[in-house]
């Protein structure tokens, strides 16, 4: 499991990058990430999380995003991610609260 905290923007997402790739590195096929303490996320962090979730899928396994805050969640939705990588708890559009 990778947790981000704070806010995530294009002054950090390489450092989420490496994390992102480390894992990835390891082998690993399912990955899941906690957004929960995860205040602010930009295009470039949704976009690392995109391609690590396709990278995911191509090796048959998936990423799974969880508890993102309302803001998050909304971006989220509004970008269509939702549509890609399993997204758990969240508070609004484009986050089922029930899965």
């Amino acid at each position: 499991m990778v947790t981000l905290s704070g806010e995530a923007d294009v002054t950090n997402v390489a450092e989420l990058s490496q994390a992102l790739t480390a894992q990835l590195a390891s082998g690993a096929r399912h990955l899941t990430v906690d957004l929960s303490g995860l205040r602010f996320a930009d295009s470039s962090v949704i976009r690392a999380l995109v391609l690590t979730g396709r990278t995911l899928k191509d090796r048959g396994g998936g990423l799974t995003l969880v508890q993102p805050q309302p803001v998050v969640a909304r971006a989220l939705g509004l970008l269509g991610v939702d549509q890609a990588i399993e997204i758990r708890g969240g508070t609004s559009a484009g986050a089922d609260p029930e899965r």
